[in-house]
């Protein structure tokens, strides 16, 4: 059975699809010890909550990354994590992190990677006009979005669809694909 971490920073949409496909028995060589979060008052705890997943509040303010992200290793390795899973968390990660889990560590990208990197991937392709969005799942390393990528899927823009309509579509693939990478790396 393999220990999974899961950050986020926001609403915590893909944490819960995660957890329900854990619960479905879809995942069924992996459980989450914890959900990390630079938030307290993100609404992924209020997910956690329902999951009885520990949530660790990343506590960075005043403090240098190295600082907060010994702590936040000391906690991972306490808890025997294998995978920490990136789950729309919005900060990247520095040397402390990537030094102790190097390859351990996978995001989540609402574009096509290599093309339209950082916060705002759809956006980006949407306002460039992109007529095949999708998401990436990719290892985290030093650079924004630059790992290397493990998997895939995309679709065609339909004339007419607003980016809402577009960010929508994305998050269903997201709910799809990202547990089905976590499956694979944990079987």
């Amino acid at each position: 059975m393999k220990n999974i971490a899961i950050f986020a920073s926001g609403s915590g949409t893909n944490y819960e699809a995660i957890m329900e496909k854990i619960k479905e028995g879809y995942i069924n060589n992996a459980k989450v010890v914890l959900m990390a979060t630079d938030h307290a008052d993100a609404y992924v705890c209020e997910r956690a909550k329902k999951y009885n997943t520990p949530i660790f509040v990343i506590n960075y303010k005043g403090r240098k990354k190295e600082e907060y992200e010994a702590e936040l290793v000391s906690k991972l390795n306490e808890l025997k994590v294998d995978l920490i899973v990136l789950a729309g968390y919005m900060r990247l990660c520095g040397s402390v992190l990537l030094d102790s889990y190097e390859g351990r560590i996978i995001n989540i990208h609402p574009a096509l990677l290599p093309s339209f990197k950082g916060a705002h991937g759809i956006l980006d392709a949407f306002n460039y006009g992109v007529k095949v969005f999708g998401v990436t799942v990719h290892y985290v390393d030093s650079g924004m979005d630059s790992g290397k990528i493990i998997d895939q899927a995309a679709f065609h823009y339909t004339d007419g669809e607003t980016v809402d309509e577009v960010e929508a579509r994305i998050h269903e693939i997201e709910h799809e694909l990202y547990p089905r990478v976590i499956k694979k790396l944990t079987d």
